[in-house]
């Protein structure tokens, strides 16, 4: 089956257009979530309360990206405060994980899709702890609409259509495909498929809380999934964390995003190395795009050996932003000639990312992650729920800081970020992508900020993609073949390898944009057919508490 190709998904729009400051904004790789958060402030909700919202409904529709047994990360601005609240709703290594094992069994790094790549899933803990620090809403309020889609059925996309008929070898023996595949066949897009067991699933969740989810049926298909070494206790504790998040200044304005153990600083240190570099303005201009590259390319190697669960990583968050370190990656660049800098590990990922903001100018950045598309391929039973292979993030290196270790969060790929200036919100920004979400941010953020594009347009501008750097040699780069001529030569003529992709990639984003440095504006990227920015003018609150 070819990936299909961007179609507009019926009641889907690429951008709000211009809208005042009071209008509630929406967007994400799907209407139906997009919808169901505008639904939700028009109830009363605020930002917190459809981001929940929409990221439920998205694990109905999309279950091929994100789902609640997968992790998630969240910044929340409120308005005047100096410093967003940053969720690390990341889940750890269970009690009985064994990289020893592993290696025993001749694994000499982990393995991608295997019962010790699943770690516990801190998406509902993530989700409770929203709602309890910022939400108008309980569960019950915001799984709702999640709950209907599952019961009663929604459109296949074709995005979801191709994912389901590339896993099928791997995922249709489990007991939660069924429903994935009504009838033992892949879905046509358009057909309507109906998730009962995912509704049974999120019900009791709404009824009896997170033991139900941890507890319950779920956890018990989670113990199994991980072969052991998940255990009762591991899933009795708490995944979601209120941290700290580390910030640069960038472009007149305040970066934030999530400390290790995400790899989100690599987007604000790439970026801060670009504007230091003094590019021309013009995005088209190919000394643009190759200072864009190296900057990305000078901090993109050393991920593997900095970023860890944070009690192990070797540098601190503000020890990996402070400007003498960075500089020292400034001036080893050269303007004219593309440089060669040691390797990391890529790796494929499975992801949505979706953004919020509301009438009080509450806005949320929240990413929600399977890891690998479904993840590991194993479902927790038949409860509709699909357990990630984030553990897949951690290594087998003995006594490195990120090597398999219980209790210990792996190295993340999931890389948000809030932009404010003073303390105005300005920016909501992220993308999935897994280890290339930092790439995709870099241009979308540059491209806004210094190439003076409208988030709009930054949506439409052609992308590059690579690995991460090779030793010894130039990775290709990868470009939409919508750039010009003239700037693939410049880049060639700068030594770069260049490889010609199609004209629009669905798996380069989807990037979801709210701006609100000026008139309110959300953008969703056409990459993606289902993708949508939605506004709606939300009525005012009450106590409208379920």
């Amino acid at each position: 089956m070819t990936q299909p190709a961007p179609q507009r998904a019926p009641g889907a729009e690429l951008s709000t257009g211009d809208l005042g400051t009071a209008a509630a904004i929406a967007v994400s790789p799907h209407v139906l979530a997009s919808q169901a958060a505008l639904d939700t402030m028009a109830r009363g909700g605020n930002a917190v309360d459809a981001a929940v919202a929409l990221n439920a409904v998205l694990s109905v529709v999309a279950p091929d990206t994100c789902g609640p047994g997968g992790d998630l990360f969240a910044l929340v601005y409120e308005t005047g405060a100096k410093t967003p609240s940053t969720l690390n709703g990341s889940g750890r290594a269970g009690s009985l994980a064994d990289a020893q094992a592993l290696r025993d069994s001749g694994f000499e790094e982990m393995p991608t899709r295997h019962p010790a790549t699943i770690t516990v899933p801190g998406c509902v803990d993530g989700w409770s702890a929203l709602l309890a620090k910022h939400g108008q809403f309980d569960l019950g309020a915001v799984l709702t609409p999640a709950i209907t889609l599952a019961a009663e059925g929604f459109a296949v996309s074709g995005e979801l259509s191709w994912s389901l008929d590339a896993y099928r070898d791997m995922v249709a023996d489990q007991p939660s495909a069924h429903e994935l595949y009504p009838g033992d066949v892949t879905p046509e897009p358009g057909s309507t498929m109906r998730r009962p067991a995912l509704a049974r699933t999120l019900e009791e969740l709404v009824a009896d809380g997170r033991d139900a989810f941890y507890l319950g049926a779920p956890g018990r298909g989670i113990i199994d999934a991980s072969a052991g070494a998940i255990t009762l206790d591991d899933l009795g504790v708490n995944q979601a964390d209120w941290i700290d998040p580390v910030s640069l200044e960038l472009f007149g304005r305040t970066a934030w995003t999530i400390p290790p153990n995400s790899q989100g600083y690599l987007t604000l240190a790439a970026l801060w190395i670009f504007e230091q570099l003094g590019p021309p303005r013009d995005p088209h201009h190919p000394q643009y795009q190759h200072l864009l590259i190296e900057a990305y390319r000078s901090v993109a190697f050393e991920r593997s050996e900095l970023v860890s669960d944070a009690k192990t990583a070797p540098l601190s968050m503000d020890e990996l932003v402070a400007s003498e370190r960075l500089l020292e990656r400034v001036n080893r660049i050269d303007p004219s000639q593309a440089g060669e800098w040691d390797p990391s590990q890529p790796g494929p990922g499975g992801t949505a990312y979706m953004c919020t903001s509301d009438a009080d100018g509450m806005g949320v950045s929240l990413i929600q992650s399977n890891y690998m598309g479904i993840g590991s391929g194993i479902s927790a039973g038949n409860t509709g729920v699909w357990c990630h292979n984030r553990g897949g993030g951690f290594n087998l290196m003995p006594g490195h800081h990120n090597e398999l270790e219980p209790g210990r969060r792996p190295l993340h790929t999931l890389s948000p970020t809030l932009w404010t200036r003073g303390t105005d919100l300005d920016m909501i920004l992220g993308t999935r992508g897994g280890d290339q979400q930092p790439q995709y941010l870099i241009q979308a953020a540059a491209n806004h900020y210094y190439g003076a594009l409208s988030g709009d347009d930054s949506q439409t501008f052609p992308r590059w993609n690579m690995d991460q750097p090779h030793r010894g040699g130039q990775p290709p780069v990868g470009y939409e073949s919508r750039f010009s001529t003239s700037t693939i030569e410049g880049l060639v003529d700068r030594g770069h390898v260049m490889a010609p992709a199609n004209d629009w990639m669905s798996g380069w984003g989807p990037i979801s944009i709210i701006d609100r440095s000026g008139p309110s504006k959300g953008s969703a990227d056409p990459r993606i057919s289902t993708s949508a920015a939605l506004a709606s003018e939300p009525s005012p609150r009450g106590d409208t508490r379920a």
